[in-house]
């Protein structure tokens, strides 16, 4: 308790994370490590170091989970951003791509290494329609984060009034990069939920945009449900992420729709 440099890191064993910390006063942050050292520390006796690492390394380890997932979903844009470019490029279409955390679009540029690791958005022209893709949307009527969201409209015309507007959008999809195949139908349990939510919020208004699933991990259970939605119409494409001729299949379909 008098060591002032590891107190940080006994908030931590104490299973409070960094998150939660920043909302904890002073004596809080006290009285949770006293009862680690109560609970758990005393008990332990001589063993009382292990019990300590122990405990920082339960917090710590969820954490490093979270932000593991995070990765997962960001390398499963990247592939899919990757596979869009490409057949943009191999069509001959010239497109538009809007950075991260800018607010201006920019020009298709003539080496496009890793700029999928920064893009927020692509636009495109498909003949007479311009289509624009943005990531990570919260879709206002809709209530949640959508995945991946393809507008009918260009670049310019993209605006706060455009993610209202029920009619400008042409797809949605839901894409997970989990690797884990113990936690493939947990992932599967949200798209799905996720992707009844869309259905159900543009049918109030008599519209029903196309729906898709990407997942990097698929099981045998999971693949009879998707298959099923695919043959009855509720699920319009689905792709398995660690697929390259299924993932191509599904840019090719997103780029001519």
């Amino acid at each position: 308790m008098r060591i002032g440099d590891i107190q940080s890191a006994l908030l931590t064993a104490a299973g409070v994370s960094d998150k939660a910390a920043n909302h904890l006063e002073d004596s809080d942050k006290k009285d949770a490590i006293a009862g680690l050292i109560g609970k758990f520390l005393e008990p332990a006796g001589a063993n009382f170091v292990e019990e300590l690492v122990f405990r920082f390394l339960l917090t710590r380890g969820d954490t490093l989970g979270g932000s593991m997932r995070n990765v997962g979903g960001f390398m499963a844009q990247c592939k899919l951003t990757q596979a869009l470019i490409a057949n943009l490029r191999l069509g001959g279409k010239r497109y538009l791509w809007l950075r991260s955390g800018a607010a201006e679009w920019a020009t298709m540029p003539e080496d496009d290494a890793d700029m999928e690791l920064n893009v927020r958005g692509l636009s495109w022209d498909t003949g007479p329609k311009p289509r624009t893709v943005i990531y990570n949307l919260t879709v206002p009527f809709v209530g949640n984060n959508v995945d991946l969201c393809l507008f009918d409209c260009t670049a310019d015309d993209m605006s706060k009034d455009t993610y209202r507007t029920h009619a400008s959008y042409v797809a949605l999809g839901e894409l997970k990069g989990g690797i884990d195949p113990a936690g493939a139908d947990e992932h599967w349990k949200t798209a799905r939920t996720a992707l009844t939510r869309i259905r159900d919020a543009f049918a109030k208004y008599k519209l029903t945009p196309h729906t898709f699933f990407i997942g990097a991990a698929i099981e045998a259970k999971m693949a009879t449900e998707i298959w099923e939605m695919l043959e009855n119409g509720t699920l319009e494409n689905a792709a398995n992420l660690t697929d390259d001729d299924q993932i191509a299949s599904v840019t090719r379909w997103l780029c001519s729709l």
